[in-house]
């Protein structure tokens, strides 16, 4: 992905908004300033941005208030709001309204370039299924909504596929040819202890009991076939999230 991302830098400290969007452009990244709520939140309306990185305590409208503007217009964009001396009102507010997190300044720009360094990159879904037409349409689907998916019909290949490249989570089937699912899912457990991955089977009743043992054994949620995409795309949409609000110090 060569496009640069676009990130807005809202605070009414000059000098702030201008070491933030220099670091920013140092590492590749175009960085645009605003120096109030409102500026941002017209920012917003007017074009897209890949982040936004905003103080809570401005004059006019705070980075609170802000937030949700930004929010109702622009639900997906990750917001990180940022704040010396926020309150506890402010936090779970921030919080409820979607913020991404909320830093304390002075800034670990570390953390942020970790985090924004995880936007850049393609969020990548494996399916791991023997049913050729299932994964075949299930690719189609998550594809349209812009993922990019592998497909894996042998579950012996399947570490070796994630050892290849980032993904986001693994789609799991129960029943793969012979071979158990939870199996696998202890293997890819045991070696990515932090990769979700959402269990699918076509068989209600008679894997009711595998399906329970698998989510103890940390699957993140299961699915039955055929599958809902109003349930599936929700769930991989809070996977994404809280895997980069991780980098921000949020829990899993």
């Amino acid at each position: 992905m060569n496009e640069k991302l676009k990130i807005l830098v809202v605070d009414d400290d000059r000098r702030m908004v201008k070491t933030i969007c220099d670091i920013l452009r140092v590492k590749g990244y175009e960085a645009l300033p605003a120096y109030s709520g409102e500026e941002a939140v017209a920012m917003v309306k007017g074009e897209a941005f890949d982040c936004v990185l905003m103080d809570i305590k401005m004059p006019g409208i705070d980075g609170v208030a802000a937030l949700k503007m930004i929010k109702d217009e622009s639900p997906d964009t990750p917001v990180v709001l940022m704040s010396a001396y926020a309150t506890d009102e402010q936090l779970i507010e921030a919080k409820r309204q979607g913020a991404a997190t909320v830093l304390t300044k002075p800034i670990d720009f570390q953390q942020i370039l970790s985090f924004l360094s995880l936007l850049r990159k393609e969020e990548s879904v494996l399916i791991v299924d023997d049913d050729p037409a299932f994964s075949a349409t299930l690719k189609d689907i998550l594809q349209s909504n812009g993922y990019r998916v592998e497909t894996e019909g042998d579950p012996a290949k399947v570490l070796g596929r994630m050892e290849e490249q980032y993904q986001l989570v693994v789609i799991l089937d129960l029943k793969i040819a012979a071979v158990d699912g939870r199996d696998v899912l202890k293997e890819v457990r045991a070696r990515y202890p932090g990769k979700p991955v959402v269990l699918v089977t076509s068989y209600r009743n008679e894997m009711s009991v595998a399906l329970e043992q698998g989510m103890q054994e940390g699957a993140y949620t299961c699915l039955y076939k055929p599958l809902a995409m109003d349930k599936l795309m929700p769930i991989i949409k809070e996977i994404k999230e809280r895997k980069r609000n991780v980098l921000l110090g949020e829990p899993f």
